[in-house]
């Protein structure tokens, strides 16, 4: 079986640009269009990106797309569990009518408040000192009875009806 760029010997032979003898009769090598150097500094066509090399973009970014290449350092780094601390007065955050929020969790203190409320574990957590004795204390002399009271408390809790000693409401 033959090349089939090379089954015609004397006529014009078709393959891959610049692959072919000169077509203009004067001798010199016609001008490749894709060996120019491009003026707008683009890749030419057909040719791999460099490693490390943002993707070309054509354009402005999207509306309310941020440019990730404009200004890398300008996006702060997540932080664990919310914190922030670029806001000094509220580092977990801030709830939408801008209060800041507390340090401790809304769910953590419900659950132990339900479930181990007899001994106030989810007052004690919360910082609560004097109202945890009592609720153990109430506990104990009503022979069990007072753990009404940590049952209903923790479910205010779980409700966000109960703030931090500062006054802060508990995060989710």
């Amino acid at each position: 079986m033959t090349d089939p760029y090379q089954s015609n010997p004397g006529g014009p032979q078709y393959g891959p640009p610049g692959t072919g003898p000169d077509l203009n009769k004067s001798g010199e090598q016609p001008q490749q269009p894709y060996a120019q150097s491009d003026p707008y500094g683009q890749q030419q066509y057909g040719q791999p990106q460099p490693y490390g090399q943002p993707p070309q973009q054509y354009g402005q970014p999207q509306y309310g797309q941020p440019d990730p290449y404009a200004n890398p350092g300008a996006y702060p780094a997540p932080y664990p569990q919310g914190y922030n601390p670029n806001d000094p007065e509220a580092p977990y955050g801030r709830d939408p009518y801008g209060v800041p929020l507390s340090d401790k969790q809304k769910l953590v203190a419900g659950l132990l408040q339900i479930f181990v409320g007899y001994f106030g574990v989810g007052r004690f957590y919360l910082g609560y000192t004097t109202i945890g004795v009592l609720q153990v204390v109430v506990s104990v002399v009503t022979c069990g009875i007072g753990a009404v009271w940590p049952l209903i408390d923790g479910i205010l809790i779980l409700m966000g009806k109960v703030p931090d000693p500062q006054g802060r409401p508990l995060r989710d």
